[in-house]
């Protein structure tokens, strides 16, 4: 198991997406926001079941950032709640995670912890 996340958060717009991608990642909260187009949500909202093409953003980043990466989105996106929903890594290649955890400005870690 590694300390590394996958959050993941829908968006209205690809505008919106696109914003949140770039916040996260210029704030050092993320290593890479990639933008998943035309994705269609049913979900239940008041009371009923409704249904959006939204954008899905596929977040990549490390735990101890969670907090302020969560706070980061409900403070910019437009949904009354905004999904911030976060999956560990298993494991990942030792490349990669040396990779996400440089740009997260912290040590590299061992891909087989």
């Amino acid at each position: 198991m590694t300390d590394k996340i996958v959050v993941f958060s829908t968006c209205a717009s690809e505008e919106e997406a696109e914003k949140l991608a770039r916040l996260v990642v210029e704030q050092g909260l993320a290593a890479c926001a990639s933008i998943v187009p035309n994705v269609r949500s049913y979900y239940r909202w008041q009371g009923a079941v409704e249904t959006a093409g939204e954008y899905l953003l596929v977040i990549k980043s490390a735990r101890r950032q969670f907090a302020a990466l969560s706070a980061a989105i409900e403070r910019a996106h437009s949904y009354e709640v905004p999904e911030v929903l976060a999956v560990p890594v298993v494991a990942a290649s030792a490349p990669y995670l040396a990779w996400l955890e440089a740009c997260l400005g912290g040590e590299t870690e061992d891909a087989s912890q």
